[in-house]
């Protein structure tokens, strides 16, 4: 049974979204709080984590940055209208969606399962796998789709399995442009909406994590107007 962690001060929103949940086959563990979050999650890892942005003790921001210094786990984090500069660090630092409140829980179930599809995707049979997902070799970057693994001169480098994606679409063809658009059909399912922004955030978050490997990286280039493109070195 996939487990997913559902993070916030409104009990409302534990409650109600517990439920939908529930109904639709996960197991849930509710938190009202980000610390108590923080330790549930680093002793015992769901599949998926939701959590608000605004909470008591830990807000969804600092809990979100402690995961990501040691976890990969996919992350969707729940924002209110006017937290649209929260949305975009979020994704800076490693977030895979977000959905806006009032959100209906339909919309945010098939989130969930988008990008559960997106992880799932990392792990299949090698023999059901396209050419595309084996080993990647580009210069000085490996890429094991199979593994979810990522490497830079032999220095692990760690991604969610949004940002894995993205890099993945660029490295498997280097020197061609990847709009934004193709760089989102790779990394999204079709009934996920997101904006070029949303890209722009990952691309953003890409190059950081690679910077503290090599803080000369410059391999994904920007074509202003057009995308992106891997360059091998």
């Amino acid at each position: 049974m996939t487990s997913i962690a559902l993070v916030d001060d409104d009990r409302n929103i534990l409650t109600s979204v517990s439920i939908a949940l529930e109904a639709e086959g996960f197991e849930v563990k509710t938190y009202s709080d980000g610390a108590a979050a923080l330790t549930a999650l680093s002793a015992s890892p769901p599949d998926l984590a939701v959590f608000d942005i605004k909470m008591p003790r830990m807000d969804g921001m600092e809990l979100l940055r402690r995961l990501r210094l040691k976890s990969d786990l996919p992350v969707l984090f729940l924002t209110s209208k006017d937290e649209e500069i929260d949305e975009v660090l979020g994704l800076r630092m490693g977030a895979d969606d977000y959905i806006r409140k009032p959100f209906s829980q339909r919309l945010l179930i098939e989130r969930i399962r988008a990008v559960l599809r997106r992880r799932e995707a990392q792990a299949l049979d090698p023999a059901e796998r396209a050419e595309k997902d084996k080993i990647i070799q580009r210069g000085k970057l490996s890429l094991d789709p199979m593994r979810h693994s990522c490497a830079w001169s032999g220095d692990q480098v760690t991604l969610t399995v949004t940002e894995f994606l993205i890099l993945q679409a660029l490295a498997l063809r280097p020197g061609f442009v990847k709009s934004r658009d193709q760089l989102m059909d790779a990394a999204y399912d079709d009934q996920v909406y997101v904006d070029d922004r949303t890209i722009d955030s990952h691309i953003k978050r890409i190059r950081k994590k690679f910077r503290v490997a090599d803080k000369d990286f410059a391999s994904i280039e920007t074509l202003y107007g057009v995308g992106y493109r891997y360059r091998e070195v």
